[in-house]
């Protein structure tokens, strides 16, 4: 019996060894990729369609996502409300979602009904029809949504320190504008579907209670033929965009005279999801800002009171990347703030990371794996972004053992070359 006058033994999240759960990858008869999770132990099952569909292929700005939020909303046949209420009969959730990469289609569902709703997914994905009429309503909406959005300072701090960074017309630095949505035509719509919604660029990820013979299900729909744009192909050139930075990096915005509070962002560039700085580098960002008892969190929020919370994180893509310090705070304490984010990178630049404090971000980066390892659908999400980056399970292997032994002067090195003020844009809205 266990001996409940005893407490369990405490064991430290790096003692683990934590390994990534397999995954199944098959092939359709057209040449599409499946990868899948299994998870017999639930009902449910998701699955998703990838396609190579982001912003960075568009030709005018909010294309990709115009199209992705409008993909589903009526075929040939079927109308969006006639859609809607075919995938909530059998009690199914199908979403969007659009990156500057890529763009998918992500359908939640019982097991027991996939074969039902695979048929539904196949027409939307090879018949849109993009009616002016669901595009005058998705228009009136988004642009009803900007202009509320417009009037919060942090929405438009986000807006303009992209476009610092990488230059508006880069697609990591387009933002969202009232032209781009009155600009946008059926035509465009149905085009960039036609050409980026096709299975050439199709890759499938699925996770749960996979029936047995789903590779099979999945052929007879989407891997029998070339749908799509057969023109289309993966060997398709990559455009190239310049980066094309402000040269100024200071930036005061009023947005809302009467406001209380403001946006702050301090952010710089950072060179790709690619580099092999990014392991180490997520460490030392987690102690700077990116945990809640960060050193931002610790020095500005529970030691000032100047926020209610303050954040750091690593924005990573193919092409570029950034750095970036994000918070909000009172009018009169802005400028302080700012001054404490430069006081904490000078900290990380001339003082080496204490042992305890590193084992405790060496604990909780690993628990955060851990429970990003909890579940198929979770498993799911971290192969695929390995997966669509190009990488592999090597790769998950080496981050783990780099956050294990990463030490305090490899810390201080790297915040001694990418904690520097003087690269860093500034930008406070208020």
């Amino acid at each position: 019996m266990i001996d409940r006058t005893q407490s369990p033994r405490i064991t430290e999240a790096v003692a683990f060894d934590v390994r990534i759960p397999e995954i199944r990858t098959f092939t359709l008869d057209n040449g599409i990729k499946a990868y899948l999770v299994a998870d017999n132990e639930q009902e449910t099952l998701q699955l998703e369609w990838v396609f190579r569909a982001g912003n960075w292929f568009e030709d005018a700005n909010l294309l990709a996502a115009s199209v992705n939020a409008l993909v589903k909303n009526g075929t040939s046949r079927h109308t969006a409300l006639q859609i809607n209420e075919m995938i909530e009969y059998y009690g199914a959730f199908l979403s969007a979602q659009c990156n500057h990469e890529f763009a998918s289609l992500v359908l939640h569902c019982l097991a027991r009904h996939v074969g039902e709703l695979l048929p539904v997914i196949r027409e939307i994905l090879t018949e849109a029809a993009f009616p002016d009429s669901e595009l005058a309503i998705f228009r009136q909406n988004k642009k009803q949504q900007l202009s509320v959005n417009l009037k919060k300072c942090d929405f438009v701090a986000n807006q303009h320190i992209d476009k610092y960074l990488f230059g508006e017309n880069h697609p990591y630095g387009r933002y969202t504008t009232m032209e781009g949505y009155d600009l946008l035509e059926r035509d465009a719509l149905y085009a960039f579907y036609r050409k980026h919604y096709t299975f050439h660029d199709c890759r499938i990820f699925i996770a749960g209670n996979a029936p047995g013979d789903i590779e099979a299900m999945l052929n007879a729909h989407f891997g029998s033929d070339r749908w799509g744009d057969d023109a289309a192909s993966t060997g398709q050139q990559r455009r190239e965009f310049p980066l094309e930075p402000a040269r100024e990096k200071t930036f005061r915005i009023t947005n809302d005279p009467g406001g209380v509070q403001g946006a702050i962002r301090i952010a710089r560039p950072f060179p790709n999801r690619f580099h092999p700085d990014v392991p180490a580098m997520r460490v030392l960002n987690t102690v700077f800002g990116g945990y809640f008892g960060s050193r931002l969190m610790s020095n500005i929020r529970e030691d000032k009171g100047y926020t209610y919370g303050i954040f750091s994180a690593m924005y990573l893509y193919d092409e570029a990347g950034s750095i970036s310090v994000m918070t909000e705070a009172g009018r009169e304490v802005l400028e302080p703030t700012v001054g404490e984010v430069y006081r904490e990178m000078k900290r990380l630049r001339e003082e080496p990371v204490g042992e305890e404090e590193l084992s405790l971000v060496r604990n909780y980066m690993i628990g955060s794996v851990l429970g990003d390892l909890d579940g198929s659908f979770k498993v799911i999400r971290r192969w695929k972004n390995l997966i669509l980056a190009g990488l592999d399970e090597a790769y998950f292997y080496r981050t783990i053992h780099t956050i294990k032994t990463v030490t305090a002067a490899e810390l201080q090195a790297l915040a001694n070359q990418y904690l520097l003020q003087p690269d860093f844009y500034e930008l406070i809205v208020v």
